[in-house]
């Protein structure tokens, strides 16, 4: 007489497969393994970059007035930044002359600071803060104020070896350029946010 071999994890029969290998099911919280097509991988690798540029999207909001003109030096990386965010974001106009801008904004100040956290036991700097300032107001052609006088700060801590400066100088770099994108996209909210004087 054969013996049905029980699932010991269900009690419920195994069964087998054409080849004679035994198919069950395991118990709760055991490892499970399958394997997808490579139409699915790409499937779901479409599906995520879908999600990340809609993550991009949902803070687009349109500006409330129709055309901008950015005052800052021509040098200025975060003007640029700016001027390129606004064009991408809204349909809002990026003026080159501000005689033909609902609004202005002028960047009043943009600064670079660093400043000294820690000295190690030698005393060598072991770690530095980094800031970023910048400081703006958004006025219209009859020097109306919409955002008065505001400030943008932001900061980064990051540690320092001097056995690594070359390395260290890099990070600096990328953490000020963190920094201004950063700037960039609070400069842009604070733009979708500001009420028109009449």
């Amino acid at each position: 007489m054969q013996r049905s071999s029980m699932n010991r994890a269900t009690g419920s029969p195994r069964r087998k497969d054409e080849g004679g290998r035994r198919k069950g099911f395991r118990g709760a919280g055991a490892a499970f393994s399958f394997r997808l097509p490579p139409s699915a991988f790409l499937l779901a690798a479409t599906v995520f970059l879908v999600a990340a540029c809609g993550f991009q999207l949902r803070g687009t909001a349109p500006l409330p007035f129709s055309s901008i003109y950015v005052q800052a030096p021509v040098t200025s990386q975060l003007a640029i930044q700016l001027r390129r965010a606004v064009r991408s974001t809204s349909g809002t106009k990026v003026t080159d002359d501000p005689k033909d801008a609902q609004v202005i904004l002028q960047i009043v100040n943009e600064l670079t600071e660093k400043k000294i956290l820690s000295l190690s036991g030698g005393g060598r700097v072991s770690e530095y803060q980094l800031r970023y300032r910048v400081s703006f107001r958004l006025t219209d052609s009859k020097n109306r104020e919409h955002i008065p006088a505001s400030e943008i700060l932001l900061w980064r801590d990051f540690s320092f070896n001097d056995e690594q400066a070359l390395a260290k100088e890099h990070e600096e770099r990328l953490l000020y350029r963190n920094m201004r994108d950063d700037a960039v996209q609070q400069l842009v909210r604070r733009l979708q946010a500001a009420e028109l004087k009449s």
